[in-house]
């Protein structure tokens, strides 16, 4: 008897580790789609696994998460949404109208929550926002939309500028269109030049700045991308080299040292998009989930980095700051 039971206990010791691989198998695996890299979007992860839990689901206890990072090439998503797709992934979280865009051409039945800075409608995404058709859902951040508004606290920072150069990415053409219309609107509106500027890799910015220090603009607006918010670092380093106040999309920026920025709390919306990823998992439906809009929006104003510069905010600007940075 104690020979059998001995065997016996080698069996399920032996099995045991079979077991647990057959367990871990089993956990649902979410597909992370972003453009950008890993470095870039430490604060926004914190978010989306913060809105994982609200839905009771935590990376390695009980789902798996496989993240696909185009490292700033947008040419890569439609390959890596594939790669998601042949995985058999149970939802696709994608990040930007490129990756969402990207997910929604590699698969009609995967359910997919998206992450955008415009209107999904427009883009051609869902055809409703309450009741979105198909198999996609999500946020709109609002980023590219709020370019006009960007730009007027520009103008009230520094009434006396006739010149704004706008740094645009022409990879990311359906952000880009409307950031430009927006802003050429806003900028005829209350009397501005504005000089476009195109870069999509990190030289291309280098040159960008180059041009920058020829023309002397008065003022910098830098579009809100994924690709500029992972070179925020390059970004505001050489709008300081160059003593060029600039605006940017997100506190990120001014974070970083960047002068100022206005646009919604993204490690916010990096959570309702985990959150809606998570009770997807638990059986909810793209239909059912309306997509969320962006309802809280940040005015950010690095006070050191104004001092450095040499010019002094207006005080009714710092009074409306949600944070000034000292």
């Amino acid at each position: 008897m104690r020979r059998r039971e001995f065997i016996a206990g080698l069996v399920g010791a032996a099995a045991w580790p079979v077991v647990a691989s057959a367990q871990q198998a089993a956990m649902p695996v979410i597909g992370f789609l972003n453009p950008t890299s890993p470095e870039s979007n430490a604060d926004r992860l914190r978010g989306f696994r913060q809105g994982m839990g609200g839905a009771g689901y935590v990376e390695g206890e009980n789902v798996i998460i496989d993240y696909r990072w185009a490292e700033g090439r947008n040419d890569r998503l439609p390959q890596l949404a594939a790669a998601l797709v042949r995985r058999h992934v149970s939802v696709i979280a994608a990040f930007t109208p490129a990756a969402a865009f990207a997910a929604k051409a590699a698969t009609t039945t995967i359910p997919i929550v998206f992450g955008v800075n415009e209107d999904p409608v427009k883009l051609g995404l869902v055809a409703n926002l309450a009741r979105p058709d198909g198999n996609a859902t999500g946020v709109n951040f609002f980023t590219a939309e709020v370019a006009a508004k960007r730009l007027d606290i520009l103008h009230e920072l520094l009434p006396g500028a006739a010149r704004i150069a706008v740094l645009v990415n022409p990879a990311n053409d359906t952000s880009t269109d409307s950031t430009l219309r927006d802003a050429t609107e806003a900028a005829r509106a209350i009397g501005l030049q504005i000089q476009i500027l195109n870069a999509q890799t990190s030289d291309e910015i280098n040159t960008a700045f180059e041009a920058i220090g020829h023309e002397r603009p008065d003022a910098l607006f830098v579009a809100g991308d994924a690709f500029f918010s992972s070179r925020r670092v390059q970004l505001v380093n050489l709008a300081s080299r160059h003593g060029i106040p600039a605006t940017f999309s997100q506190r990120e920026f001014t974070d970083a040292g960047g002068l100022m920025s206005y646009g919604p709390n993204l490690t916010d919306a990096f959570r309702q998009i985990g959150l809606y990823v998570g009770q997807i998992l638990k059986g909810a439906k793209p239909v059912d989930l309306p997509v969320l809009q962006s309802s809280t929006f940040e005015l950010v104003i690095n006070a050191e980095t104004a001092r450095m510069l040499h010019f002094t905010v207006p005080p009714s600007l710092l009074a409306r700051a949600d944070e000034v940075i000292e």
